[in-house]
């Protein structure tokens, strides 16, 4: 992701707005997303506050701009894992690719860990946003690409005829959630990709078709 930069010195929106994205980010990373001012992203960036609000109109759009970056990073590392070429003659293609989706997510969780801070904050929160809604069309477009991978999976005969694709689906992304929230809980110390390695093979064994 960008990262923001310390001078002071007067860049144009778009070349200032993806720096200030970064910030809120690395900032988020490291206290809750509910207590990051302006004044702390401004602070983070290395300008005014004022010079903050010429580039987004408000803390809410920052926000949406962090969300709208999360959607295009990481589902563009969800489609290039689910499409790259198996590594071995022998490997399942759809249950490789969803090895491959599940390992980009929890990279991303480990490199980004401001964005499920950012997640869990907003969906506590007890009304709807345009925050929750954005985030609600990531989900619903990462949905769509774990059904096809399944439904891949089904036609192939890697997994059974009868695979409950929906709940499969809904299995997948809990896991990659719970591990985003364990990452939360334990700090930046724990090993989340060892945890993640551990957990995968389970999932795939739960929906792999058996002799």
């Amino acid at each position: 992701m960008p990262v923001a930069d310390s001078a002071p010195v007067r860049l144009a929106t778009a070349e200032r707005q993806p720096l200030i994205v970064a910030a809120a980010v690395a900032l988020a990373g490291r206290v809750s997303p509910g207590a990051v001012t302006t004044a702390d992203i401004a602070r983070e960036v290395g300008v005014t506050q004022g010079a903050l609000f010429r580039h987004f109109a408000s803390r809410e759009a920052i926000w949406l701009a962090v969300m709208d970056w999360v959607t295009q990073h990481l589902l563009v590392r969800l489609e290039s894992a689910a499409t790259r070429p198996a590594e071995s003659e022998s490997a399942t293609p759809a249950l490789d690719a969803l090895a491959r989706v599940f390992t980009a997510h929890v990279d991303f969780i480990v490199e980004c860990p401001g964005v499920p801070r950012l997640i869990f904050h907003d969906l506590q929160q007890p009304t709807d946003s345009p925050l929750k809604h954005q985030l609600g069309l990531l989900l619903q477009r990462y949905r769509l690409l774990l059904s096809r991978l399944l439904q891949d999976a089904v036609r192939a005969g890697e997994a059974p005829a009868d695979l409950d694709v929906a709940a499969s689906t809904t299995m997948f992304i809990g896991i990659a959630q719970g591990l985003a929230m364990q990452s939360i809980l334990n700090g930046p110390g724990s090993d989340l990709r060892a945890e993640a390695a551990r957990v995968l093979p389970l999932y795939l064994r739960s929906i792999r078709q058996t002799p």
